[in-house]
């Protein structure tokens, strides 16, 4: 009687195919940045064009919040008190050099130039478009408080964007734990926020001025991140 052989299964595998093309995500900083950099330039192109209903909101905006600074001094200090110290640009542009000096300590040389350069160029750009742009500051019988140059964009709310997101930015490349991102996270926006009601609160701005700081800021930094991870990404492979 014959027994009967069963055949032994092959140990080698099949050759694996072709994996198929990852799917590029929806929400990028590219993305991201080209969508702010659009809003940004219509923004810019219906302040130049003094846009009647811009410019109306703009006026009855400030009057408004001007009727109740003049009306509460208490929270009117505060709020001089957390722009000129909390929010003030060199407040935030020492939080970008404090960085800059950890990253380049800890080796991280190419990001530390770059959050360096990121926060120049949007220093050179805020300046530049105000002089540009050449919009006047709103006027008061009676201010509260006072600023100097032109008005459009506001300077502290895109220093407060531009320096808020590159440190969220490093501290996410860094892998910072759950909590410390959510307190940075929360932190952030509130700063950012922040920066600009004061502005409006003391009226030395318009709210035109303050979107397009927030929306310049954002992108600047989403076009610095959509840069450097296209720079480094050979080195990481």
């Amino acid at each position: 009687m014959r027994s009967s052989s069963i055949p032994e299964a092959d140990p080698t595998p099949p050759p694996a195919g072709p994996r198929p093309p990852a799917t590029p995500p929806l929400v990028t900083p590219a993305r991201t940045g080209g969508l702010l950099a659009l809003l940004a330039g219509l923004l810019v192109t219906l302040v130049v064009a003094e846009w009647g209903p811009l410019l109306s909101f703009d006026r009855m905006t400030a009057e408004a919040l001007h009727r109740r600074a003049v009306a509460e001094p208490e929270l009117t200090w505060l709020n001089r008190v957390l722009t000129d110290w909390a929010w003030d640009p060199w407040t935030m542009r020492l939080l970008i050099a404090a960085a800059v000096i950890t990253l380049w300590l800890r080796g991280t040389r190419l990001l530390a130039c770059w959050v360096a350069a990121t926060s120049v160029v949007g220093a050179a750009l805020s300046q530049g478009l105000k002089y540009a742009v050449g919009r006047e500051r709103p006027r008061w019988p009676d201010p509260v408080d006072s600023a100097h140059f032109a008005a459009f964009p506001s300077g502290h709310a895109m220093t407060a964007a531009v320096s808020c997101g590159l440190l969220l930015w490093v501290a996410h490349r860094h892998g910072v734990g759950r909590l410390a991102w959510r307190t940075a996270l929360a932190v952030a926006v509130v700063s950012v926020a922040g920066a600009g009601l004061t502005r409006l609160w003391l009226g030395v701005h318009w709210s035109a001025d303050v979107l397009a700081g927030w929306l310049l800021g954002g992108c600047l930094v989403a076009f610095s991140i959509a840069s450097y991870t296209r720079l480094d990404s050979p080195r990481e492979s």
